[in-house]
C-alpha cells in the first residue's frame, strides 16, 4: 500500500475510534439513566477501550508515515 492510501487508513482508524467512544458514551448514558449503573459502566469502558485502541493504531500507522 503506498502512503497515501496508509495516511487515508490511519485517518478511518483515528475517527472509527472516536466514534466507538462516543457511541460508548452515549449508549452508557442512557444506560445509567435506566438505574443500571454497574452495567453502563462496563459498556462505557468496553467503548473506551476499542475506540481508545483504533484511535491509538491509527496514530501510530501515522506517525510510521512521518505525517505526526
Amino acid at each position: 500500500m503506498n502512503k497515501r492510501g496508509l495516511w487515508y487508513a490511519a485517518k478511518f482508524l483515528e475517527g472509527a475510534g472516536l466514534v466507538l467512544v462516543l457511541a460508548g458514551l452515549a449508549y452508557s448514558v442512557s444506560y445509567g439513566l435506566a438505574e443500571d449503573g454497574l452495567a453502563s459502566m462496563k459498556v462505557e469502558m468496553m467503548g473506551l477501550a476499542f475506540g481508545g485502541g483504533l484511535f491509538l493504531a491509527g496514530v501510530m500507522i501515522e506517525r510510521s508515515l512521518g505525517a505526526r
